[in-house]
């Protein structure tokens, strides 16, 4: 069995889609479905459990051997996190993303099953050390958000007990794509866009506050979904690649390239405005981001990432606009 935390969610959805289109639905999905509609994203997805989040750790240290019917669990791919860059409560992010990532760590190394779990670009914070995936870097790093630095507490505990070269855990950089819509706040532009144009007709951006940035050109390293649910299975396949590797595309683009790309799609002129950054944000604000891919790529990562265009003239035609969600019958993308 294979368990995918935060299985519901955008990435853990689109890795079980993956998985299911390999053939695979020996699943177990974790998450926390809540009132809202997160549960669409599971609809069409083929799996053989479903817990709740809170649930999960006592029946795996209750019966660690084979918790689910007598089976063993292969993989822990460990997804599940407050993702919320604005979360304030720190103690929150260090209960939820720390301790019960250290013991989901623990059980999956003592019974010999695969780990993956989700790290962050977050952790670079404002970038002046670049953006290589180099541990020896990993005590110098300074998230700009408690969020952030919930994520770098992991990645230094591992690598404090020696554990960091047994786990693969995975910066992703700006995941965009299907089955995001239940992320309120910290959805996608891509998609909060996409709401905004069809809305208004137009789409409103951050104005830059630096003189060497004009409007709109504040770079970001944005990945598909699809393309980041493709690099985490292949750690899943690949056992000895292990330690901290960039989820991203190598390409920086600009959120004007993501205005125009969107309005593209949905065959209509672009329409683009304007608005000063809020001032508690100017300071925490970064201007570029780029993954550096060199790490993955030399572990034998050779699949492609979709260019900025293409990626969302998928999303927009093939998922927004009929309002699909990845596995549904009508998917022939």
């Amino acid at each position: 069995m294979i368990i995918i935390t935060g299985g519901a969610g955008l990435i853990g959805s689109a890795v079980a889609w993956l998985l299911n289109r390999q053939g695979r639905d020996d699943l177990v999905i974790v998450d926390h479905l809540g009132s809202g509609d997160k549960w669409r994203n599971l609809a069409p997805l083929r799996f053989r459990d479903y817990l709740e989040k809170d649930k999960l750790l006592a029946l795996l240290e209750g019966a660690p051997a084979a918790p689910f019917g007598g089976r063993p669990v292969e993989a822990v791919i460990h997804l599940g996190a407050c993702s919320s860059t604005t979360e304030r409560d720190a103690s929150y992010l260090a209960e939820n993303n720390f301790a019960y990532s250290k013991r989901l760590a623990g059980y999956a190394l003592a019974t010999g099953a695969r780990f993956i779990y989700a790290s962050s670009a977050a952790t670079y914070g404002d970038g002046s050390l670049g953006f290589g995936d180099d541990e020896a870097l990993l005590h110098r790093l300074r998230p700009l958000n408690a969020y952030g630095y919930s994520k770098q507490l992991f990645d230094l505990w591992l690598l404090q007990n020696g554990l960091l070269d047994r786990v693969a855990g995975l910066k992703y950089f700006n995941v965009f794509g299907p089955n995001e819509h239940h992320k309120g706040e910290m959805r996608s532009v891509v998609l909060k866009a996409f709401q905004q144009v069809v809305e208004t007709g137009a789409m409103t951006l951050f104005r830059s506050h630096r003189p060497d940035y004009a409007d709109g050109e504040q770079l970001r390293d944005f990945v598909y979904v699809k393309d980041a649910a493709a690099m985490t299975l292949f750690f899943l396949e690949q056992r000895q690649a292990n330690g901290l590797f960039n989820i991203g595309t190598g390409t920086a683009r600009s959120w004007n390239d993501l205005a125009r790309a969107l309005f593209a799609a949905l065959d209509r002129p672009p329409q683009i405005t304007y608005c000063d950054m809020p001032e508690q944000l100017r300071a925490r604000y970064q201007y570029y981001t780029c993954a550096d891919p060199g790490k993955i790529r030399a572990a034998g990562y050779t699949g492609p990432t979709t260019p900025l265009e293409e990626a969302i003239g998928d999303y927009v035609r093939n998922y927004l606009v009929p309002e699909r969600f990845l596995g549904d019958e009508t998917d022939l993308s």
